[in-house]
């Protein structure tokens, strides 16, 4: 089977400044693709090379088995598209801009659009002028959904929405997936793509930095660990943890006729594992991995450096 979204060397330069360098990315069609990155970091223009709003430098795109920059509408119709700067307007209400959209993106199934209005709490008959940030949010997320297209690009969409209509559009992505499309969520809110995504990719100064699936990226995370030992001897302790390369903030103290261990363990926690296995355990509590704490490990110095970019 293709890939859904396939690109290959992949480049965008302003001027002097280069937004994506040779970018290679392959989406599995029916799978939830995360792209992260900081401001900056190139995702937007990614995007809009995909959508063919603005065309690479070089490299090429391929969008559901198609060239974005020769299929035309055709194309544009099998695709949902939320902008990260979503800008909606005018003195019609939400229900005939739908009515406009859905003459452009194609048969809309009866319903549906009710159906989506009234799970993200969305009152149609309002002017689309009239509307708050947050609600114009969840008109672009209608449109987007409305004609159940075989790939969503979303870039930023719970930007403005309330923690409880987070949820909800969270779940219709976890349902769009279900029903075999493509998603493609780019994100600095990294709770979206870890709750969501089979897939991600960090990008970092118009580079992927890191690629995998969520699991993966999570065992590069820093985990915190706490033990108590019944030893009598905390030097014991202390010397062993100096041994494992990947244990670092290495605190041992007494407490009553036991040892307590708290210390941060990098990557493979197999070795630690191994090494307090000697001794008898009385307590051990180990905080999951956090996305959000490996990710901002991988951005290292290039963080600096995006946030001078000049275009997303």
């Amino acid at each position: 089977m293709n890939p859904a979204i396939e690109l290959a060397r992949l480049h965008k330069t302003y001027g002097r400044h280069t937004a994506v360098d040779s970018l290679t990315l392959s989406i599995e069609p029916g799978s939830v693709f995360g792209l992260i990155g900081p401001n900056g970091a190139g995702k937007t223009t990614t995007l809009r090379m995909i959508l063919d709003i603005i065309r690479p430098t070089s490299g090429t795109v391929r969008v559901l088995g198609e060239d974005p920059r020769t299929a035309g509408s055709t194309l544009r119709r099998r695709i949902g598209f939320i902008p990260g700067e979503l800008r909606l307007d005018g003195r019609m209400t939400g229900r005939r801009m739908l009515d406009f959209y859905s003459e452009v993106s194609g048969p809309v199934r009866t319903g549906a659009v009710d159906e989506l209005a009234s799970r993200l709490g969305l009152d149609l008959t309002r002017q689309v002028r009239t509307l708050s940030k947050g609600n114009k949010q969840k008109l672009g997320i209608v449109q987007a959904f409305m004609h159940e297209p075989e790939l969503l690009v979303l870039d930023e969409p719970t930007s403005g929405l309330d923690p409880l209509v987070q949820r909800e559009f969270l779940q219709l992505v976890r349902e769009a997936r279900g029903r075999g499309q493509t998603v493609l969520l780019s994100s600095h809110v990294l709770s979206e793509i870890q709750q969501t995504a089979d897939a991600v990719a960090v990008l970092s100064a118009g580079r992927i930095v890191a690629e995998g699936d969520v699991a993966s990226l999570r065992l590069g995370a820093i985990r915190r660990v706490r033990a108590g030992f019944a030893v009598s001897d905390p030097e014991t302790v202390r010397t062993e943890m100096a041994r494992l390369p990947n244990v670092a903030d290495v605190e041992v103290s007494t407490a009553g006729e036991s040892v307590r261990l708290s210390a941060t363990v990098e990557g493979d926690i197999d070795p630690f594992i191994k090494a307090i296995a000697r001794h008898r355990v009385v307590d051990l509590s180990v905080e999951e991995p956090d996305l959000e704490e490996s990710v901002l490990r991988l951005y290292g110095d290039t963080d600096t450096s995006a946030k001078g970019a000049g275009h997303e």
